[in-house]
């Protein structure tokens, strides 16, 4: 079981970091499109990469536990709370740095027939703030990879 716990925690990981891909590539690549319509197909596919981003979250949270479970060790340990409190940070802020990546999409789609985009679209895609969120977000779940890997105070 142990193996399989590791395996399926792994798994989550890759799931979730194909999905944090997936997400700021679409969107990165859409900031630097004009045409209403090309932001708007750029920004759907980037939204495939939320379901990937939660299905990995989850999985790897949940397998996660159930791993430190079966290895005898404690949520207390310092590079398991700290991962914890990473993942809960990571979730926080990507959930709140994409409300205006959504609303860039609905807005896009809206305005997909004019030649160049709003600059109420311009200004969502180019929002400091979300943009600052969603890197924040990413720095965490790299956090949380290395603490993975390297585990201090092991």
């Amino acid at each position: 079981m142990h193996e399989a716990a590791l395996f399926l925690h792994i798994l989550g990981a890759f799931i979730l970091f194909a999905g944090v891909a997936v997400d700021a590539i679409g969107v990165e690549v859409a900031r630097r499109r004009r045409k209403p319509a090309e932001i708007a197909a750029l920004l759907r596919v980037a939204r495939a990469g939320v379901p990937l981003v939660a299905i990995g979250a989850l999985s790897g949270l949940a397998f996660g536990l159930w791993f430190v479970d079966l290895s005898g060790r404690s949520l207390t340990e310092a590079w398991i709370a700290l991962t914890l409190v990473l993942y809960l940070a990571a979730v926080v802020l990507g959930v709140l740095g994409g409300q205006r990546a959504r609303g860039a999409r609905l807005l896009a789609t809206r305005l997909a027939y004019e030649r160049e985009a709003s600059g109420d679209l311009r200004r969502l895609l180019d929002d400091r703030v979300a943009r600052s969120l969603n890197f924040l977000a990413a720095v965490a779940v790299v956090a949380i990879l290395a603490l993975m890997i390297w585990k201090p105070g092991e």
